[in-house]
């Protein structure tokens, strides 16, 4: 059987860079997966060569434009669409058995909770979908049996991996202070002002705020399951393309937790994970060691002179943040190997 998938967003940066996964898929190498319709809006007309050159192996193709009878007929649709975009194509699509899997890689979908969306979004809840972290409790499970999901924000992702062992374990008061330093291909392709290489390079920049930013909503919904909740979320813009490091802290629950003890804990709730990695004791993640990989890493400490316990991760944003997640519940959802098409060897240095 070949299996026959779908982009729609092609041309910006998820969309490519799960065209760039998938052109690596053993699956796509047998003819087992075939890249059918490649869709856009302005970059409708165009090849990939023009715009993507990077894509050598599809230069010759063309763009066509972002319909749902373009996108209709195949087995998967991934959306890698600006927010808001996504609900109007899925609807178009359709949920019958002859519908094909969606994978949106936006916004849409990921919140069950119809106020938070109104909160950081400011429009009617479309709904929620089936939210895309293996990694959660269940979560494997519940992506391989639905052929909706809600591709997880890229804070999102190396956060919740940071925290959610210690949440789940009680090792900690569930009063999270997240810190997410990220590049710049995190706020997508579209031309602005504050992206601009003046404007980024050599600075370092909060922004979004004191709980302003919308992925704090999902941080509150993947770690919610523990009492009163608090996550205080600052994302920092570096002159970087990809990568986010986080460091992640909050108040022991027992004073007398160790490193040990901690460390102890997140290597069971991760134990055969295949992208999720607790590095050894002293070495501390960095993005230069993740870009390109499909990979979480982990380092997990206590702070004994300050009572708390400090979790760091790095992820790239493209890849595990976005588009490898992506390709990670593609492979669930049509019972294909999970760690298919996804590297776990970064590109250092």
């Amino acid at each position: 059987m070949t299996y026959s998938v779908a982009i729609a967003g092609a041309s910006g940066y998820a969309g490519s860079e799960v065209l760039r996964l998938l052109l690596d898929h053993p699956a796509y190498a047998s003819g087992e997966l075939a890249i059918g319709a490649l869709t856009a809006a302005s970059n409708a007309g165009r090849s990939v060569g023009e715009i993507l050159p990077h894509l050598a192996p599809l230069a010759d193709r063309v763009i066509q434009e972002t319909t749902p009878e373009n996108l209709a007929g195949h087995d998967a649709v991934f959306l890698g669409l600006p927010h808001g975009h996504s609900a109007e194509i899925a609807a178009a699509l359709g949920e019958g058995p002859d519908a094909p899997a969606i994978l949106d890689c936006g916004a849409d979908f990921r919140l069950s909770d119809p106020a938070e969306w109104r909160r950081y979004y400011g429009t009617e809840h479309a709904g929620s979908w089936t939210y895309g972290i293996p990694e959660l409790p269940g979560g494997r499970e519940a992506i391989a049996s639905s052929r909706r999901v809600a591709v997880p924000g890229c804070f999102p992702t190396g956060g919740t991996i940071a925290c959610l062992p210690a949440t789940a374990a009680g090792l900690v008061e569930p009063q999270w202070s997240i810190v997410s330093v990220t590049g710049t291909s995190g706020a997508g392709k579209k031309a602005a002002v504050p992206m601009l290489g003046s404007e980024v390079m050599g600075n370092l920049r909060a922004y979004n705020t004191a709980g302003r930013h919308r992925h704090t909503a999902e941080f509150l919904q993947n770690l919610g399951g523990a009492g009163e909740l608090s996550v205080s979320f600052t994302p920092v813009l570096a002159p970087t393309s990809r990568g986010i490091l986080t460091v992640a802290t909050a108040p022991l629950a027992d004073p007398a937790t160790t490193t040990a003890a901690a460390r102890a804990a997140y290597a069971e709730h991760y134990a055969g994970e295949p992208f999720v990695q607790l590095l050894a004791e002293g070495l501390q993640p960095q993005t230069k060691s993740v870009v390109g990989s499909n990979m979480v890493q982990l380092q997990v400490e206590v702070d004994e002179r300050a009572g708390r316990l400090l979790v760091t991760s790095a992820i790239d944003n493209l890849v595990k943040g976005t588009a490898g997640a992506a390709v990670q519940c593609m492979n669930l959802m049509l019972g294909l190997d999970e760690t298919a098409g996804l590297p776990r060897a970064g590109l250092a240095p």
